[in-house]
């Protein structure tokens, strides 16, 4: 809950809260536990849920049981990151995940973590945590490390202030660690995570800029990490990144293709 805690909660909070209370590990709730879950009387809650249900943004199968509805993808998908970012990225998503039929992500920062708006994945492809929509810290991901390299200063300080969750051994833990892994994205152009989520993976992510040469969005290939030299797959990954930067009208891509600007 990110309402203040020096007034009592809107109706607006209250409704948020409830919409807040789904995840990935528990996309269907019963009332009960939604009461419990965001801390209001049953009553208000059978109250609230009933008028997103008349909605459309929550749905109350057969069973009572309560999921998100579809009304709040098409909302979601009006976002600035949404529908227009993912249509420009997919065909360059689709070559790099044909090149090596392992994790393709994009992704966009808000505030310390990332959010993934598209992935695409193979059978046999390596265990990632992520999902369309998730989220994750941007200090400990490869497109979050592109992302906070190229963000606001107000934006990295408040990240580099910590505290820096830990996933494995090798995630980075310092303050000082981090500003000189951001210092290596922006002079080399690409960043690699090697099992900073788990260690059985690494990631190799590069940024994708906006018409005006904003880094709006960062895109990732992430493969198992024994075996593999991160290095070879750079080449493939800034190349999808220059293609999707070129389509959304990026100068800096359209000068670096050869084309007019």
């Amino acid at each position: 809950m990110r309402h203040s805690a020096r007034r009592p909660p809107s109706v607006v909070d209250r409704v948020l809260d409830l919409l807040g209370a789904f995840t990935a590990e528990r996309p269907q709730l019963t009332l009960s536990e939604l009461s419990r879950r965001v801390g209001l009387p049953l009553s208000t809650t059978h109250r609230l849920a009933g008028e997103l249900t008349k909605r459309g943004a929550l749905v109350r199968d057969e069973a009572g049981l309560y999921r998100v509805g579809l009304w709040l993808w098409e909302v979601a998908s009006l976002a600035p990151h949404g529908a227009e970012l993912r249509e420009s990225a997919m065909p360059f998503l689709e070559d790099l995940y044909e090149a090596t039929h392992q994790n393709v992500q994009l992704a966009v920062l808000d505030g310390p973590e990332v959010v993934y708006v598209e992935r695409i994945s193979g059978r046999g492809a390596v265990n990632v945590l992520t999902r369309v929509g998730g989220r994750l810290p941007a200090h400990a991901t490869g497109v979050g490390q592109v992302l906070l390299a190229h963000a606001p200063v107000e934006v990295q300080d408040e990240v580099l202030a910590g505290p820096l969750k830990t996933f494995t051994p090798k995630t980075i833990g310092s303050e000082g660690e981090l500003r000189r892994v951001l210092a290596d994205v922006r002079r080399n152009g690409y960043a690699i995570s090697d099992g900073q989520i788990e260690l059985i993976s690494l990631s190799v992510a590069a940024p994708v800029f906006a018409a005006d040469d904003a880094v709006a969005a960062a895109i990732s290939v992430v493969v198992p990490a024994e075996g593999t030299d991160p290095r070879t797959l750079v080449p493939a990954v800034r190349a999808a990144a220059r293609g999707i930067s070129r389509v959304l009208g990026a100068p800096r891509a359209l000068r670096t293709s050869g084309e007019p600007h």
